[in-house]
């Protein structure tokens, strides 16, 4: 028996390629959206809020005060820096002025003014004094008239621009002022009739109209006075320079019980006694007079 021839192998079968389709997508914000600005806006806060610390690290007392009182009065009811109470619109503003405080006032004005650009040619002729009536601030003149013109009611230059920065920081308190001139005693050559007395007032509301058009508080200056030559700075030298002169005097604030100067106002106990008495008598029966009201002898 014949065998079948065997049949050839078979060849293997070809494989398919792996085609591998890549889809780019438009745009590069697809993958990641908006994250990043996030994180960005967080980093940039917390570099300001490092900054404000060490600003604050470096202020002064009263700046860090001011910022207090703020963060635990924000409606502005308290009497510290920053608050509508005290009668101060800005964050500059110092704490009410009674007499215990009144020379940090005057630290705090000499700083101001040291700002000026032209204060080192001013300084020898603007003093800073406490009295009791407030704080003094003077401005003396020279010779050759630095804040007035000579013979005239109108300030110089230096002398508006030293009175509105003063107007500046003292509007910011709840302080009344009182501004005066004064005058030398040399008489003032005039044919019609214009003296020293004309002029001090002149000077002296020549300073309340700047002030007030430069920062003060309607109604801040209680009085404006004219002296002429009444109240010399150097009575044994009446005609000096000095004894013209503009004088700013920032009041102390009144307490209850207390004067414009801060002392103690003493009640009278007898009246106090007779008022007594008085209400303990019957109806119709009038009260003895007391040892005060009775007439001396004649």
């Amino acid at each position: 028996m014949d065998e079948e021839p065997e049949s050839p192998p078979e060849a293997p079968a070809e494989r398919r390629p792996i085609i591998v389709i890549k889809k780019k997508s438009g745009g590069h914000g697809g993958h990641h959206g908006g994250a990043w600005k996030v994180a960005y806006a967080d980093f940039v806060t917390a570099m300001m809020a490092l900054f404000i610390v060490l600003w604050l690290m470096g202020s002064d007392k009263e700046i860090k005060e001011a910022i207090a009182g703020y963060f635990r009065d924000p409606s502005g009811t308290g009497k510290l820096t920053g608050s509508s109470a005290s009668g101060v619109g800005a964050a500059a503003a110092s704490l009410e002025i009674n007499k215990d405080d009144m020379g940090k006032l005057k630290d705090k004005i000499q700083q101001v003014l040291k700002s000026l650009p032209n204060f080192k040619r001013l300084q020898d002729n603007v003093e800073l004094t406490i009295t009791p009536d407030g704080l003094r601030i003077e401005l003396l003149e020279t010779a050759k008239g630095m804040f007035f013109e000579s013979g005239k009611g109108a300030p110089t230059d230096s002398g508006s621009e030293l009175l509105a920065k003063l107007a500046e920081e003292l509007g910011k308190l709840p302080n009344n002022l009182l501004i005066e001139g004064h005058t030398d005693a040399k008489p003032f050559g005039s044919a019609n009739a214009y003296s020293n007395w004309e002029l001090s007032t002149d000077r002296a509301n020549s300073a309340r109209k700047l002030m007030e058009a430069s920062g003060l508080r309607a109604g801040q200056v209680a009085q404006v006075r004219g002296f002429a030559d009444r109240q010399l700075r150097h009575p044994d030298d009446p005609e000096n320079p000095s004894n013209r002169r503009v004088s700013v005097i920032v009041q102390y604030l009144e307490q209850p019980g207390r004067d414009a100067g801060g002392n103690a106002q003493q009640s009278d106990p007898q009246a106090g006694h007779d008022d007594k008495l008085a209400a303990r008598k019957p109806a119709g029966e009038k009260a003895a007079p007391s040892a005060a009201a009775k007439p001396g002898k004649q």
